[in-house]
């Protein structure tokens, strides 16, 4: 790890100038748990194209030398896929007043140094630079409280998210699919969403 770290910002389409970048750091973090990741090229590649396709999409990211070590990224919930979509839609919601936000994402050997809160202050920031985002919005996996393996000093991001101001939503869930470790086939997880206005 070098002393000087490096920040970028991307948005729409040229978030793909650093689409390898951005996969390599995906896999790599989402293969622990509770995510579990097994990890694609071409699952990365369906992921990737919803960023590209909408104009006010963003990637805020943070590189050591050539390595991006952490990124993470936001989306108006309108030009999300129908399953982060659906929750929202069932529940009444505008959909056009709500910022999606995508992954949070951070090699161990970098976090405990302010980039999480960064990652969030960057999306906001984003977010409200629009006027028409009321709220904000990302969800995380639920593995259930007896996953076999959950490891034993797991502590979730639970306390850090409601610091920033977040809600947990129960009754706002979706379903996702991908391979987890080991396995070739997609399965379904359950994602529980958390919510923020943006003002309050």
């Amino acid at each position: 790890m070098t002393a000087q770290l490096t920040f970028i910002s991307k948005t729409g389409a040229a978030i793909a100038e650093v689409f390898d970048d951005l996969a390599q750091l995906r896999i790599a973090v989402f293969r622990d748990y509770p995510y579990l990741y097994e990890g694609s090229v071409d699952y990365e590649k369906g992921y990737l194209q919803t960023y590209l396709q909408s104009e006010r999409s963003f990637l805020f990211a943070v590189y050591d030398g050539d390595q991006m070590v952490g990124a993470s990224t936001c989306i108006p919930l309108a030009d999300e896929t129908a399953e982060v979509r659906k929750p929202f839609e069932d529940a009444g919601f505008d959909i056009g007043s709500i910022c999606y936000f995508g992954e949070s994402i951070l090699l161990p050997a970098y976090r405990g140094m302010g980039l999480g809160n960064r990652f969030f202050d960057e999306r906001e920031a984003h977010a409200r630079s629009f006027k028409d985002f009321e709220i904000c919005c990302f969800c995380s996996v639920d593995r259930g409280e007896h996953h076999p393996l959950k490891p034993a000093d797991y502590r979730p991001n639970d306390a850090f998210w409601l610091k920033r101001g977040y809600k947990r939503e129960a009754v706002l869930q979706s379903v996702m699919e991908w391979p987890d470790l080991g396995e070739a086939v997609y399965t379904p997880k359950t994602m529980i969403f958390w919510t923020k206005r943006l003002n309050d």
